[in-house]
């Protein structure tokens, strides 16, 4: 093994791309990467996207992908397709296959002692950042050839592994809409004779800031790429309240955040804010904040609500702006049809909800297996010379 710095082996790619005329079809924003993933799948379409100016870096089918912002969500994958992403985005790959292999790089990066890495070093106080120069001094040893080779093998093996079984596991999401509709029937409708209301009369839309926080009391801060498309938040962003208590949006425990803006909104972004640090959240602004009434609503409710295609197409076309920045108006939310169920029947569809997050309990051990596994190798083979 040799001790070599990541800018012996890795170079930053810079080529840069006319998104406005180019035969590419894909953009990659921090939406698309998900936190502590090897590849990164999702993607936007440029054609008809209201992406911004900053989305001129090109890259190729086998770069790894690495956001610099907020670095403790550990956003960073290999793509298998062509396509832009934005200057905050670093583009790299192994200046040198034959001493780096390109399906090793990306173990090398997306493990805990390089992120560990870039935590320390990250500049910032609300959106941290890191820097390429400062990256490209982390120095680790670095295997042969040909045991490279063979680690790769092993840990691509399990991550395909783990993606077969979180197909499986992906029709959870289609079971509890159709639970909903077989219980609440269709969206906007009146299936179930209990009358038409709207969505603003069965919650408190961005409620109000309370006066009596102190500043001195921790909160969680949630930034967008903190919530996924998939209902989870990571609230491990603890911040005092007076850090955040200008300039963001407020929430507390149980409040459904609802992404406004493009490409967020269409992607699907949203969740139940659940394990704030004392109840307090404060997060994007470009988040809409729903408050469950008690009595009347319940979050889980709200939130499939607002999960449906139908909904989310619906915000699409009444979306207001210009140059990127299109957002739902709240006033989409308030005036939108709802058929109101007794708040026995809300309850008893989140106990389905729990359920069905159950049966995914072994998609999050899969995911700890495949981070466990890569962490010991990152251990063994790629261990910092003290």
């Amino acid at each position: 093994m040799a001790n070599v710095k990541l800018k012996d082996v890795i170079r930053r790619a810079n080529t840069k791309v006319d998104k406005d005329n180019t035969d590419l079809i894909y953009y990659v924003g921090g939406e698309h990467i998900e936190s502590e993933q090897i590849r990164v799948e999702k993607r936007g379409i440029i054609a008809g996207s209201t992406i911004g100016p900053m989305f001129y870096y090109g890259f190729k089918k086998g770069d790894f992908l690495l956001v610099s912002r907020n670095p403790h969500l550990k956003k960073a994958g290999i793509v298998d397709f062509d396509g832009i992403c934005s200057e905050k985005t670093f583009v790299l790959e192994s200046s040198n296959p034959e001493v780096l292999a390109p399906e090793f790089l990306p173990f090398i990066l997306q493990n805990e002692r390089f992120w560990g890495y870039a935590y320390q070093h990250r500049h910032g106080s609300t959106n941290t950042f890191i820097n390429w120069s400062t990256l490209a001094d982390y120095e680790f040893e670095l295997p042969i050839l040909e045991e490279q080779h063979r680690l790769a093998n092993v840990l691509w093996s399990v991550v395909d592994t783990m993606k077969a079984y979180k197909k499986l596991l992906s029709a959870t999401d289609e079971l509890v809409k159709s639970q909903f509709i077989e219980l609440f029937g269709e969206l906007g409708s009146d299936d179930k004779g209990w009358g038409l209301t709207t969505l603003g009369q069965c919650c408190e839309l961005n409620p109000k800031r309370p006066r009596d926080i102190n500043d001195e009391t921790m909160v969680s801060f949630v930034p967008m790429p903190a919530v996924s498309e998939d209902g989870k938040i990571d609230c491990s962003d603890i911040r005092s309240y007076k850090e955040v208590r200008k300039g963001f949006t407020y929430f507390a425990e149980n409040d459904v955040l609802f992404a406004k803006i493009t490409p967020c909104m269409e992607n699907g972004k949203g969740a139940v804010a659940r394990g704030l640090e004392n109840g307090i959240g404060s997060g994007s602004t470009e988040f809409h904040v729903l408050r469950p009434i008690a009595g009347k609503s319940n979050p889980y409710w709200l939130y499939i609500i607002t999960m449906f295609d139908t909904f989310r197409v619906g915000a699409r076309k009444v979306m207001t702006g210009t140059g990127g920045q299109l957002r739902v108006p709240i006033g989409y939310l308030n005036d939108y049809p709802i058929s109101l169920p007794p708040i026995e029947l809300q309850n008893s569809f989140e106990e389905f909800v729990h359920q069905s997050d159950k049966s995914k309990f072994g998609k999050e051990m899969c995911d700890k297996w495949i981070l466990e596994i890569k962490n010991l190798c990152c251990q063994m083979y790629l261990t910092l010379r003290q």
